[in-house]
């Protein structure tokens, strides 16, 4: 297991809120299925626009098992491609539990998502706690040899953290990076452990949040996804920034999520991943249990900066 190591940095750097994000047009308000494993329910009538410059994702976190409710998401993630043809996955770390070796490699990731590798689908990997920094090199995680890389998809630019050493260098490099993207670009970061969560067995790494949110804020970071928790949450917008915690793609703590006054959606009663839909200046997500079960969506508009 790796050890979360998030050095303390001073930041002198004037710190500035980012220009408001709107969300609109959400389902799970109240009375609505999600908060605390409510199951059974689906959230209203939701549609991805699949506009033709569009671009579309999935999003993953804590799977690598190589268990059924690992291999059931990913058989869910091919049916919801019919509909939903992503391009790429975003895998928010705890890729391989089983080890390194290379049967670990084919069963707990070749294997059940051998469709949609098949089809071409990319998959960008982050490195969580249960991972080792190997894995960087295995060319189907797109790491390219690197535990902390950026890469941009039509007008989204995705800024892939190693949050288990979140040292000087890194932090040097993100503040450089984010200062770099375009303004008319969607930030979004993504890593392993999430600087908000009501779930009991983790919640929130405060250490992280600490060293990593004033840059958030400074340089106008619309989204972060994040895993380790094994749970799906929403979070209420965190002085602008937008908030996801999917850690139950392939393991799951049922029960495990305490709703909280920041928790917009939550649910904990079965494995899930995401699907989002960039397109313009609305982001369009929508949550999915391995059954297939739509348990929130919504849609994030933002205002563009100056």
């Amino acid at each position: 297991m790796r050890r979360l190591a998030v050095l303390s940095l001073v930041l002198c750097a004037v710190i500035t809120i980012a220009p408001p994000v709107n969300l609109v047009g959400l389902a799970g308000q109240a009375g609505l299925v999600g908060l605390a494993g409510q199951a059974g329910q689906a959230v209203p009538a939701f549609a991805f626009p699949l506009k033709a410059s569009s671009v579309r994702l999935a999003a993953i976190g804590d799977f690598g098992t190589g268990g059924m409710p690992q291999l059931q998401v990913a058989q869910q993630m091919v049916k919801s491609r019919g509909a939903f043809p992503f391009a790429f996955v975003l895998m928010l770390g705890d890729n391989l539990y089983g080890g390194d070796q290379p049967s670990d490699y084919e069963s707990e990731f070749a294997t059940p998502y051998k469709p949609l590798l098949d089809a071409g689908i990319l998959f960008y990997a982050a490195l969580g706690n249960h991972d080792k920094t190997n894995e960087r090199f295995y060319k189907p995680f797109n790491m390219n040899g690197e535990s902390y890389y950026t890469f941009k998809k039509g007008n989204a630019r995705f800024f892939v953290l190693d949050s288990n050493y979140m040292d000087p260098k890194q932090m040097a490099w993100l503040e450089t990076q984010l200062k770099d993207a375009g303004n008319g670009e969607w930030k979004i970061c993504l890593f392993h452990h999430p600087l908000y969560s009501s779930a009991r067995f983790h919640g929130p790494s405060l250490d992280l949040r600490k060293v990593v949110e004033p840059l958030f804020v400074k340089y106008g970071v619309d989204v972060v996804l994040s895993g380790h928790d094994h749970v799906y949450e929403r979070i209420l917008p965190q002085q602008g920034i937008y908030y996801f915690v999917e850690g139950a793609s392939g393991e799951l703590r049922k029960g495990d999520l305490s709703p909280s006054k920041i928790t917009a959606k939550g649910f904990d009663a079965d494995c899930s991943f995401m699907m989002i839909e960039i397109a313009g200046d609305d982001l369009y997500f929508q949550a999915t249990s391995r059954t297939g079960v739509a348990v929130d969506s919504g849609v994030i508009h933002r205002t563009i900066r100056p």
